[in-house]
C-alpha cells in the first residue's frame, strides 16, 4: 500500500521472484499515493500505521504491536473503519494482479528456456512418448472425447464486472510493462534507458490512472443480482477469455502432436440461465435469454473475423487461379461490386458475412455492424457455416497459400467447430421434487392416479412406464395447472424450441438433483415426452432428446448411486431408449457426483471417499453393461466441483489424475464456480493454461492407466478412515446441542446472506438449521472466519482411531506408504494440507468473541481446535513435513506475504459485526462487513 510494502523479507525472497516483489511494490505505492491525494494525509498515515503493526504481529509475533492494532481497530470510527477496509481489500486485489501476472511470466521464462512443467501438453506428450503410446493411439482417444469446463452461477463470486473490467485493464498494462522492459533490454544500455524512461513512465500514468479509477469504483452492489446479471456476468469470460484461447489451446495441442487431426473433443458448458434447483428467478425466459445472448455473442465474433478476412484475403484470380469449390463458393455471392469481381476469397467472404448478418438477425433480432450486401439466406446450422470456411482454407492450401490461414481463418474455424451458434451448451438443473410435483398433478388431473406422491417406489415406476407407453399426452388443453408444473413445463418446451433453432449442442442434458430413486429419472423422461423431446413408442424405438443426468449429493446417495443406475437400466425400454439416443455410434450417459453436500453431509474424508467408490463402481457397472445393452454407452461423470477443497476444489491437474483407473476415458465435464472462474479464467493467458492442464490431465488419466491395482489395505484402510472421520464430523456439527446456534454467531453467514452477490438464496427454508443451509455459504462462512472447517475436520480423529486399531506404527508405516504410492491419497492430505495452511486459530477464536454464551463457545471452538491440532499432528507424522505446504514454497510465500494485509480486515468485520448486531444499523457500518467480505475473499482466493 505504500513504498515500504514489500511481499516478503528480501533475504528470503529468490531471484526469479523479484519481479513479483517489484510489482506489488508499485501498485501498494501507487495505491497507497491515491489514498494520500483523494482521502488525505491523516487517512494515509492512519492505513500505513496498521500495515506496519499487522505486518510487525504477522511476520515477526510481536505481542505489544498485536494489542496495539486491535487497540486502533476497535477505536475507529464507522468511517474510518470503512476506509481501512477499503485499503486493504484494494491491495488485495493488486497483488492477486500481480501474483496472476507473474505467474504468466514465468511460465514464459520456462517456455522460452525449453522446461517443459507438468500439466503442459507438452509434458504430457513426452510422458505417452515414455510409456509407448503413440500419436495414432491419442488421435484415436480424441475421437470420441468429451471434454467440458462448466460455468456456474453462485453466491460467492462477490467482484462486480466494473472491478473485472478496471483489473483487466491493469493486467494488460502489468504485461505491456514486462514488454517494455524487454524492448528496452534489447535495444542496448543507452538507447534502451532513454527507452526505459519514456515508455515506463507513460506506463506507470496508466497504471495510477486505472487504480484511481479502481479507488472511485465501488465494490458493492446496490441491489441482488439478476438472472440476467448472472448470464451478462458469465459470457464476459466467454468474450476475454475462452472464445479466443480455446483455438489456440487447439493449434498447441496439434503443434504437440503432428500429424493428428485433433477433433473439436473440448467444448464448454454453463448453468446460468438454465439452473433452476432453488431458484425461483430461473425459467423459461431466462433459458431463451441466455441462449440468445450467448448466439449474439459469437455470431458478432464470427462477423468481426469474416470482415477482418476479407481485408486480408485480396488475392486476385488473375495471379493465382481459384480452385473450383471457391469459384462456386464466390458465384454464390450477392457481391457484385466490379472492383472485387478478380477477388474470389474477399467475394465468398462478403457472402458469408451476408449470411452470418441474415443468422444474426433471425436467432437474436440484432443487426451486424457493417453490411456491404444486404442480410440475406441465414445459415441453417453452424454445420453449413463450417462448410464455408473449409471451402477457404482447403483453396489456400491447395494454392500453395496455407500461411495466410493460420492467423485467423483457422482459429475461426475451430472456433466454429467448437462453439457453433450457441457458443456454449446450457444445462438444465431442477430438483427432483419438483419434478414429481409436477408429474403428480400431471397424472391426477388426467385420472390416472390421484395420490402419485404417496406411492411405493415400484408402483411409482409402473405407472411412469405405463404413460411413457402411452402415445397420448397427460396434459388436458385449457386446463390450469399449479405454478410449478406450469413453469417445468414452459422450461422444457423452450429446450425444445432452443435445440430446433440453436443446435442440438445448446442443450443436451436435464440435471436431476437430490437424485434418490429410479422414478426420478422415469419423471424427467416422462416431462420430456409432454413437451414433445421424447420420440417414437416406449420399448420399441423411443428416443429422448435430452440426456437425463442423475446428480448424486450427499453420503447416502452417494453410496446407492451404482444401484440406482443398476436398476435404472435393467429396465428394458431404458436399454432400447438408450440404444436409439442419437447419431453416435454409442450412447451416452452423463451422472453428476456432488463435492459440496457430500462434504457438509459427511466431512471432507468421507465425502472423497465415497465419491472414489461411487465412481469405481460406476465404472465397473458400465463396463458389465457393454456386454448386455443393444448398443454400448459410454459413462461421463461429471464432478460438481466448487472453489473451496470442502467443496472439491483444489489444483485440477492433481484432481483428475487422483481419480479411479478406468472412470474417466476421456469422458469428463466438471462445474468452474464461484470467485474460482475469475481466479481461473478472468486472465486470458491465465485461462488458456488452466485449459491446457485439464486437457493434459484427461489426457493422461485415460491412456495411462496405473501399472498395478489399489491394494486391498489401502481400500479398507481407506474405509476405516472415513468411519472415523465422519463419526467425528457428524459428532460435532449435527449432533453438538448449540452447534447452529454457534456457527450463526461465530461467522458472518447471516451477513453474507444480505449480500447482493447471487440470485439465489443462501438457504433452502429460511430457517437457522445446518440441514437447509446451501453448501456454498456454508464453506465460504467458515473461509471468512478462517477456520475452514469443511476442509480438514475429521482426517485427525479418523487417523488416531486407525491407530487404535492397527497398532500406532503399523497405522503410520500404512498411511505413509499409501501417501507416496496412491495418487487419491496423496491429493486428498495435499489439499488438506493448503487448507489448513489457510487457516487461522487465532482468527478463529476471534470470531469465537461474537459468540455470547460463554460456555457453548468454549464447547464448540475447543473441540475443533483439538481437531485442528489432531490434524496437524497426522499430516506431519504421514508426510513428515511438520510445515504446511513445504511442497508448494511459492503458494507459502504468497500466504505469508497476504496474512499481515488480511489481518486487519478480520479484526474490522468482527468489530463492524459486533456493532451491526447490537443495533447499530447505520449504512457505514453494514457496508463495511460487507467490503471486508469482498477483501477476505480476494486475498485468500479460493473460499467458495
Amino acid at each position: 500500500m505504500t513504498a515500504s510494502a514489500e511481499p516478503a523479507a528480501p533475504s528470503r525472497l529468490p531471484a526469479k521472484d523479484q519481479p513479483l516483489a517489484d510489482d506489488i511494490r508499485l501498485l501498494g505505492r501507487m495505491l497507497g499515493d491515491v489514498i494520500r491525494e483523494h482521502e488525505g494525509a491523516a487517512t494515509f498515515e492512519l492505513i500505513e500505521r496498521i500495515r506496519q503493526l499487522s505486518v510487525a504481529y504477522r511476520r515477526h509475533a510481536d505481542a505489544r504491536a498485536k494489542r496495539e492494532l486491535q487497540t486502533l481497530l476497535q477505536g475507529l470510527s464507522d468511517a474510518q473503519a470503512v476506509s481501512v477496509i477499503r485499503a486493504f481489500t484494494y491491495f488485495s486485489h493488486l497483488a492477486n494482479l500481480a501474483e496472476d501476472r507473474h505467474h504468466v511470466r514465468r511460465r514464459e521464462v520456462h517456455e522460452r528456456a525449453g522446461d517443459v512443467q507438468p500439466g503442459s501438453l507438452a509434458h504430457t506428450c513426452q510422458r505417452l512418448q515414455r510409456r509407448g503410446v503413440h500419436n495414432e493411439q491419442i488421435a484415436q482417444a480424441l475421437q470420441h472425447a468429451y471434454l467440458s469446463p462448466v460455468l456456474t452461477a453462485h453466491p460467492t463470486e462477490v467482484q462486480r464486472k466494473s472491478i473485472r473490467d478496471a483489473e483487466a485493464a491493469i493486467a494488460e498494462l502489468l504485461r505491456e510493462r514486462d514488454a517494455i522492459r524487454a524492448r528496452a533490454a534489447a535495444a542496448g544500455p543507452r538507447r534502451g534507458d532513454r527507452v526505459l524512461q519514456r515508455e515506463l513512465a507513460a506506463n506507470e500514468a496508466a497504471l495510477r490512472a486505472r487504480i484511481t479509477q479502481l479507488w472511485h469504483t465501488r465494490l458493492l452492489r446496490f441491489s441482488r443480482l439478476t438472472v440476467a446479471d448472472e448470464i451478462g456476468n458469465t459470457l464476459a469470460y466467454f468474450e476475454r477469455t475462452f472464445v479466443p484461447e480455446v483455438p489456440r489451446l487447439y493449434a498447441e495441442l496439434e503443434a504437440a502432436l503432428p500429424g493428428v487431426a485433433v477433433p473439436p473433443f473440448l467444448r464448454l458448458g454453463q448453468w446460468t440461465g438454465g439452473d433452476r434447483d432453488g431458484n425461483p428467478n430461473v425459467d423459461a425466459g431466462t433459458l431463451e435469454l441466455a441462449l440468445q445472448r450467448q448466439a449474439d455473442l459469437i455470431l458478432r465474433h464470427y462477423l468481426r473475423e469474416v470482415h477482418a478476412l476479407g481485408a486480408e484475403l485480396s488475392l486476385s484470380a488473375m495471379l493465382l487461379p481459384p480452385p473450383e469449390p471457391l469459384q462456386r463458393l464466390a458465384a454464390a455471392s450477392p457481391d457484385r461490386n466490379a472492383h472485387r469481381e478478380d477477388e474470389p476469397y474477399r467475394r465468398a467472404l462478403i457472402g458469408i458475412y451476408a449470411r452470418l448478418a441474415a443468422t444474426l438477425r433471425e436467432l437474436t433480432g440484432g443487426e451486424a455492424a457493417r453490411h456491404a450486401v444486404a442480410p440475406q439466406d441465414p445459415y441453417p446450422a453452424a454445420d453449413a457455416f463450417i462448410a464455408d470456411l473449409r471451402v477457404l482454407d482447403e483453396a489456400l492450401r491447395a494454392q500453395g497459400c496455407a500461411a495466410l490461414a493460420e492467423p485467423r481463418l483457422r482459429p475461426l474455424l475451430r472456433a466454429a467447430e467448437v462453439f457453433g451458434f450457441h457458443l456454449a451448451t446450457l444445462d438444465l438443473r431442477q430438483s427432483s421434487d419438483q419434478h414429481e410435483q409436477a408429474v403428480a398433478e400431471l397424472l391426477a388431473a388426467a385420472g390416472l392416479q390421484p395420490d402419485y406422491r404417496g406411492l411405493s417406489e415400484d408402483d411409482k415406476r409402473r405407472v411412469l412406464q405405463a404413460a411413457l407407453a402411452d402415445p397420448r399426452p397427460l396434459r388436458i388443453p385449457e386446463r390450469a395447472y399449479s405454478a410449478v408444473t406450469e413453469r417445468e413445463l414452459a422450461v422444457l418446451a423452450a429446450a425444445r424450441r432452443a435445440r430446433q433453432r440453436f443446435g442440438a449442442a445448446a442443450i443436451r442434458h436435464a440435471i436431476i438433483s437430490h437424485t434418490e430413486a429410479v422414478s426420478d429419472l422415469l419423471e424427467v423422461l416422462l416431462l420430456q415426452k409432454e413437451v414433445g423431446l421424447l420420440h417414437g413408442t416406449w420399448g420399441h424405438d423411443a428416443r429422448a432428446e435430452l440426456i437425463v443426468v442423475p446428480l448424486f449429493e450427499t453420503i447416502e446417495d452417494l453410496r446407492q448411486a451404482p444401484a440406482i443406475m443398476a436398476e435404472y437400466y435393467g429396465i428394458e425400454a431404458v436399454a432400447r431408449l438408450v440404444a436409439h439416443g442419437g447419431p453416435l455410434e454409442y450412447g451416452e450417459q452423463d451422472i453428476m457426483l456432488g463435492y459440496s453436500d457430500s462434504n457438509k453431509d459427511g466431512g471432507i474424508v468421507t465425502s472423497n471417499w465415497c465419491l472414489y467408490q461411487a465412481e469405481v463402481a460406476l465404472a465397473a457397472l458400465f463396463d458389465r453393461l457393454a456386454t448386455t445393452l443393444p448398443r454400448p454407452v459410454r459413462m461421463r461423470l461429471f464432478h460438481g466441483r466448487g472453489g473451496t477443497v470442502g467443496r472439491g476444489g483444489g489444483p485440477s491437474y492433481e484432481a483428475i489424475l487422483a481419480q479411479p483407473a478406468g472412470t474417466v476415458r476421456g469422458q469428463l465435464r466438471l462445474t468452474e464456480q464461484g470467485e474460482v472462474i475469475a481466479s481461473k479464467y478472468g486472465h486470458p493467458d491465465i485461462g488458456r493454461r488452466n485449459l491446457e492442464t485439464l486437457v493434459a490431465a484427461t489426457l493422461e488419466a485415460t491412456l495411462l492407466p496405473p501399472r498395478r491395482p489399489v491394494p486391498r489395505r489401502y481400500l479398507q484402510a481407506a474405509e476405516a478412515l472415513s468411519r472415523a472421520s465422519m463419526a467425528a464430523y457428524r459428532a460435532l456439527v449435527y449432533e453438538t446441542p448449540g452447534f447452529a446456534d454457534y456457527f450463526f454467531a461465530a461467522t458472518p453467514i447471516r451477513e453474507i446472506a444480505e449480500l447482493n452477490i447471487g440470485s439465489r438464496p443462501a438457504s433452502r427454508s429460511g430457517t437457522q438449521r445446518i440441514d437447509d443451509l446451501r453448501a456454498i455459504p456454508w464453506s465460504f462462512s467458515w473461509g471468512q472466519c478462517r477456520l475452514t472447517l469443511p476442509g480438514w475436520y475429521g482426517l485427525g480423529s479418523g487417523v488416531e482411531a486407525l491407530q487404535r486399531e492397527l497398532g500406532s506404527e503399523a497405522a503410520l508405516a500404512l498411511l505413509r506408504e499409501m501417501h507416496q504410492r496412491w495418487p487419491f491419497f496423496a491429493t486428498l492430505l495435499s489439499n488438506i494440507d493448503m487448507v489448513l495452511a489457510k487457516s487461522d486459530l487465532a482468527l478463529g477464536a476471534l470470531y469465537a468473541q461474537l459468540v455470547d454464551d460463554r460456555a457453548l463457545r468454549r464447547r464448540i471452538l475447543g473441540a475443533i481446535e483439538a481437531e485442528w491440532h489432531r490434524t496437524q499432528a497426522a499430516l506431519q507424522a504421514i508426510t513428515g513435513q511438520a510445515q504446511r505446504l513445504a511442497n508448494n514454497p511459492a503458494l507459502a510465500r504468497s500466504i505469508a506475504h497476504r496474512f499481515p494485509y488480511i489481518d486487519p480486515l478480520h479484526h474490522l468485520q468482527v468489530e463492524l459485526i459486533r456493532r451491526y448486531r447490537a443495533g447499530n444499523r447505520e449504512e457505514k457500518v453494514k457496508r463495511g462487513i460487507h467490503l471486508s467480505i469482498n477483501g477476505i475473499a480476494a486475498g485468500l482466493r479460493n473460499t467458495g
